[in-house]
């Protein structure tokens, strides 16, 4: 009988676990309802004033959160299509930028009240900021202005003026990513697919590096400490690692489908990668070295979130879900486990 029971015991051990027996890297916590919302576009984090800021471009309205109650504390609706919002607690501001109305809207950091204009041209979406110059790079025009080429804005955050216009020759620009030890801004080309590399002294394209995994190459992210790009394609759904010191691909992965973000998580070596195709799902993948990559799960989320957010300061991963049939919009709020 002992060894009968030794023997069941042993077998109970050594089965595979399931799925939610398995510690996954992001747990699930909170699912916020947000009525009257459509189609969610970028998130924007306000650490200081605890907001968590959500552009909608469909309705279209800018929805404020308490970051850590999730209660709703304003909602902004004097926008055309806004694309992403970027708090400036020390210059008592908020940019949201609205590809619709071809311009940053300034608004008041504490009132929301609009307090100025940054004219730029139709469909200004991407940004990346550079907060030792204190410039914003904005991505507009191209496809919706009807031309061949996009401009990427440069705007001083501190004067609220725009003070030049970089021509690049594409006609369709998704993401960026600034390198913080060096001068280049990496730019993904996707009318092109191809990575473009700026540098941001001279204020000119310097390489151009074609993306061979995969197309519609659209999120972007700078990994400083080992120098890798990472980018995830649509056409195929491929998460693609590039060495920034050549341009060479190291590695690709299929991950979720139609993907429009992309977080690393320096902590945790991981990289988060939200599809909105098919049910929805993130993908998590594990760097275990400069060019070893692993996915370690796959999170279900739901249909269209492929949009999200990594806060990294409160270990949560917000995801953005449209509104559905019958069911609202909603953030998922997940916590990111070691």
């Amino acid at each position: 009988m002992k060894k009968t029971l030794f023997l069941l015991a042993l077998l109970l051990a050594c089965a595979p676990q399931s799925p939610a027996q398995e510690k996954q890297p992001l747990r699930l916590v909170k699912t916020i309802d947000v009525p009257g919302a459509r189609h969610w576009d970028h998130f924007g984090v306000d650490l200081k004033g605890n907001r968590l800021i959500v552009t909608s471009e469909e309705e279209p309205a800018v929805e404020v959160f308490d970051l850590r109650t999730y209660k709703p504390l304003q909602s902004l609706t004097d926008f055309k299509e806004p694309h992403n919002a970027i708090p400036f607690p020390e210059l008592k501001k908020i940019f949201v930028v609205d590809g619709g109305a071809s311009e940053i809207k300034v608004l008041d950091y504490d009132s929301y009240k609009l307090i100025g204009h940054i004219p730029l041209t139709i469909d200004a979406d991407p940004f990346v900021y550079d907060p030792a110059s204190k410039l914003l790079y904005v991505v507009n025009g191209g496809r919706a202005a009807h031309t061949p080429t996009c401009l990427i804005s440069i705007v001083d955050t501190v004067s609220g003026k725009k003070i030049a216009d970089l021509k690049l020759e594409t006609n369709r620009l998704e993401s960026m990513a600034i390198e913080k030890s060096g001068s280049r801004l990496f730019v993904n080309m996707t009318g092109i697919n191809s990575i473009g590399v700026v540098d941001r002294e001279k204020r000119t394209v310097v390489a151009t590096w074609p993306v061979a995994a995969g197309k519609d190459n659209v999120p972007l992210q700078y990994e400083e400490s080992t120098h890798r790009l990472f980018l995830a394609t649509r056409k195929p759904s491929k998460l693609v690692v590039v060495n920034a010191d050549n341009g060479k691909e190291v590695t690709n992965l299929d991950v979720a489908d139609y993907v429009d973000d992309l977080a690393y998580d320096a902590a945790h070596h991981r990289l988060y990668i939200p599809g909105g195709g098919g049910d929805g799902a993130v993908t998590v993948v594990q760097q275990q070295g400069a060019d070893d990559y692993k996915v370690v799960a796959t999170i279900p989320t739901k249909p269209g979130a492929k949009t999200a957010r990594f806060v990294p300061e409160l270990n949560k991963y917000f995801v953005a879900v449209p509104a559905k049939d019958k069911q609202p919009a909603q953030i998922l709020v997940f916590d990111v486990a070691p």
